[in-house]
């Protein structure tokens, strides 16, 4: 080698030539030791070099593929290299079997754990169509029996969700409502614990979804064009989900589009219904669009379009619930963004953005008669007809100070996040009877008051925060947030800190944590339950006489002093890479929030209601006086192991163990639409889970272009609660749990060419030991069925094909 000091300043870019964050790179002379950076916010790094020579250059980022050992001959000073690293996609055709493990992430300090959009084509979870059910492939995330995600043993309105960078939660309720085509997603990303200052609003963590773009070359695809045929209680017409998705450039090298459109028809059979009375169906239309435009090499602008129509009659058909009972259900949903970002001198970066995001839901019963509650079924209609609408406008902006030295590299990010949320409603309800197991009737609620309202609240995020760099192996990051909002009108701070170290003796080795204090948003709907309707409840002795009533029950906001509610978040994470592309992981997270809100009935001790309320109903008695406090106290703490192995450019697999417990005192939230009253409201929330086992993978075969992928998940059963005939909780919420669940898949994979087009057909069998996991319990105390279970979906075939555009 020649005898000179050499810098060599590179760049890492994506082929639509925007920069990479976060890529490990490395620079290696022969056997000697090697040089490692990460990429900044630019995609830049440098190498100072001893002396000029041949090195070999890798490259890594997780969703990529990676670049490794490749040649690099280095003169002299004036020399900087270009990489361009290609975004995983399907590989139609693989004929190597190597086994590589992704590149160690040294970008940040927070537990992460992701899926890309290959494992969510490839891994034979059920309703293949439905996100929702992809996402709980992922380590930490279950999904209950309602159908709502939890990540890290919170609530689903604990998480932040976003898309493309924007807040894509529900404006209403802070849930993850969007509806989009698993083919648009090129990775979902789950961060927990110590999350970056950046990230707020969702204390269980944030979820991340990334959409695939167009590149130069026009890409098409479809799936599922022809419908299913299932074996459930016979051959039928079961989940019909057909999918498109077309990407290209607008124009080579400068602008590119990528746009998804789904249609799901969904057909569920309930089991334990007499043929005829037991399926429901629904409809839902999906379009997702998105684009890229390279203004100029240092100035990016993005933008994106989803709308999104759903329709579901029947909905709620159950066992216990018959057709008169359900409801009909409507909504819809757009969602507009566009960002800027503009690379400045000296290694700056600034990046402004808009997003809107509007929904419309709408609730219709089947008739007007009162709901009635009996210990083994349910009669009349759904006491709820109601029109909902909510909408949000959030602008952001971000900044990235051009990096500097001190003790290490700095790289120091500041930005703000302006929202506005409105919500408007227009709810009427009837009412509803409780009845014994002599069918005879104990209460009736109806309601009085308007459901009509309207209200608004606007939301500001300040936040900076410093990722220092000591050394390659070593990050600590440090920041700060402060988030206000006109519901509360107080500005609360949260400190974040932050360390990954990689021990120079120990290679392929990352020890991470830290903590962070995180506030949860604020939810207009509960905001707004004072000005919602009211109850009144009459009691009935046996012989049909009424006791007492009708009593009243309102929702109150005495506080005008309230605090946000925060939790305190501790993680520690242990990750190595092995040999033969295994990957190990060890987590430990543990979240104690406090100053939850609840509403807590004031009335409780035998106390008088506020003399207000007592002049807007003379001479009536009172149940309850719900009124909004900061009592709600949660703790989540979690143990997980988890093994990964990569094989080339497209097989893989995982498994995953997590012991965890997630408990509140507040498990059963209190609303005027939920006929359920509870004392002793203190245990496990009704998604805990403290043994659960995941596996999956997509896997080689002998046969050339066939694979064969499998998904194995076991986990102990959910709680629920047991109720009286009066609709009260008896004893402890949570105190039984529905039987162990157990889930195995088997699907099998061949890929090939027909008439100059490239083909992938699936079949396969889910849930191969036909386990009924039942959803659903007779929970009524004097039931003749009492604890006897339902639900669930047994043993089924499934078949998909996937047209992958021309050969």
């Amino acid at each position: 080698m020649l005898t000179a000091e050499v810098r060599l300043p590179g760049r890492i870019l994506d082929e639509n030539r925007a920069p990479i964050q976060g890529a490990r790179v490395s620079l290696q002379p022969g056997e000697e030791a090697r040089h490692e950076m990460v990429s900044d916010v630019r995609g830049e790094f440098t190498f100072e070099l001893n002396e000029a020579g041949v090195y070999r250059l890798s490259v890594e980022k997780e969703g990529y593929f990676p670049i490794r050992s490749q040649r690099v001959e280095i003169a002299g000073e004036g020399q900087s290299t270009e990489v361009v690293l290609e975004r995983v996609r399907e590989v139609f055709e693989s004929l190597e079997v190597s086994a590589e493990a992704p590149a160690m992430d040294m970008d940040t300090t927070a537990p992460r754990q992701g899926i890309s959009g290959n494992d969510i084509l490839n891994v034979p979870y059920p309703n293949t169509n439905d996100l929702r059910s992809a996402m709980r492939i992922i380590p930490g995330v279950v999904r209950d029996n309602r159908g709502r995600v939890h990540i890290n043993g919170g609530g689903e309105e604990q998480v932040m969700y976003t898309l493309n960078g924007f807040n894509i939660s529900d404006p209403i309720t802070n849930r993850f409502e969007t509806r989009l085509s698993v083919e648009s997603v090129q990775e979902i990303e789950v961060a927990s614990g110590n999350l970056q200052a950046q990230y707020g609003k969702g204390s269980s963590g944030t979820m991340a979804l990334r959409t695939r773009s167009g590149d130069d070359r026009f890409r098409y695809s479809a799936t599922n064009f022809v419908p299913g045929i299932e074996n459930r209680k016979g051959l039928i017409i079961g989940d019909w989900t057909p999918r498109a998705n077309f990407s290209g450039p607008v124009r080579r090298g400068r602008a590119w589009f990528s746009n998804s459109t789904d249609i799901v028809y969904t057909q569920t059979v309930i089991q334990d219904l007499p043929k005829g009375d037991d399926r429901i169906s629904s409809w839902r239309l999906s379009n997702l669009l998105t684009g890229q435009v390279n203004l100029t090499p240092s100035n990016i602008l993005y933008t994106g379009f989803l709308a999104t129509a759903f329709t579901a009659p029947r909905t709620g058909l159950s066992v216990v619930a018959p057709f008169e009972t359900t409801i009909d259900r409507r909504s819809r949903q757009w969602f507009f963004y566009v960002k800027d970002q503009a690379y400045l001198g000296r290694h700056g970066v600034v990046e402004v953005g808009y997003a809107a995001n509007r929904t419309f839901g709408r609730e219709i019963p089947q008739g007007q008669e009162l709901f009635q509650i009996l210990p083994e079924t349910r009669r009349g209609n759904h006491f709820v007809d109601a029109v909902r609408s909510a909408g949000r406008d959030q602008f952001i902006v971000n900044g990235f100070a051009p990096t500097f030295e001190a003790a290490g590299e700095h790289q120091v990010k500041a930005g703000i996040d302006l929202d506005r949320v409105d919500y408007f409603q227009d709810v009427s309800r009837t009412g509803f009877e409780n009845f014994d197991e002599r069918g005879t009737r104990v209460i009736q609620t109806v309601f009085g008051g308007s459901g009509r309202l309207r209200r608004d609240n606007y939301e500001a995020a300040v936040y900076v925060q410093d990722s220092w760099r000591v050394r390659p192996g070593l990050l600590l990051e440090i920041g700060a947030r402060a988030d206000w909002g006109n519901l509360l009108r107080r500005w609360d701070y949260s400190p974040r800190l932050g360390l990954a170290w990689s021990p120079p003796w120990w290679e392929s080795t990352k020890i991470f944590g830290g903590f962070a204090r995180i506030f949860d948003a604020s939810s207009l709907r509960m905001f707004t339950r004072p000005m919602d309707q009211h109850s009144l409840t009459t009691y009935f002795s046996p012989d049909g006489a009424v006791v007492r009533g009708p009593a009243v029950s309102l929702f109150t906001i005495e506080n005008s002093r309230l605090l946000r509610p925060q939790y305190l978040n501790w993680s520690l994470g242990f990750q190595r890479q092995w040999g033969g592309g295994f990957t190990t992981r060890t987590e430990v997270i543990q979240r104690r929030g406090n100053r939850g809100f609840t509403y807590l009935n004031s009335l409780t001790d035998g106390g008088a209601p506020p003399g207000k309320y007592v002049g807007l109903f003379p001479g009536m008695p009172f149940d309850s006086v719900y009124n909004l406090t900061n009592e709600r106290v949660d703790r989540y703490r979690a143990l997980s192991f988890t093994i990964r192995q990569n094989f080339g450019r497209q097989y893989e697999w995982m498994a995953s163990y997590t012991a965890s417990e997630a408990r509140s005192n507040a498990v059963v939230e209190v609303n005027q639409d939920d006929p359920i009253s509870v004392v002793d409201n203190e245990g496990r929330m009704p998604w805990d889970a403290p043994h659960r086992f995941l596996s999956w993978g997509y896997l080689p075969t002998p046969w050339k272009n066939w694979a064969v992928s499998h998904l194995v998940d076991t986990r102990t059963g959910f709680p629920f609660n047991v109720v009286g005939s009066d609709g009260a909780v008896a004893g402890r919420v949570s105190s039984n749990r529905f039987p162990y669940f157990l889930e195995l898949n088997l699907h099998l994979e061949r890929k090939f060419e027909f008439r100059g087009h490239r083909w992938a057909f699936r079949f396969g069998a889910n849930n191969i030991t036909n386990r009924r996991n039942p959803d659903v319990v007779i929970n009524t105390v004097g039931s003749s069925q009492f604890l006897k279970f339902f639900g669930g979906v047994g043993r089924s075939t499934n078949f998909r094909i996937r047209w992958l555009g021309r050969s």
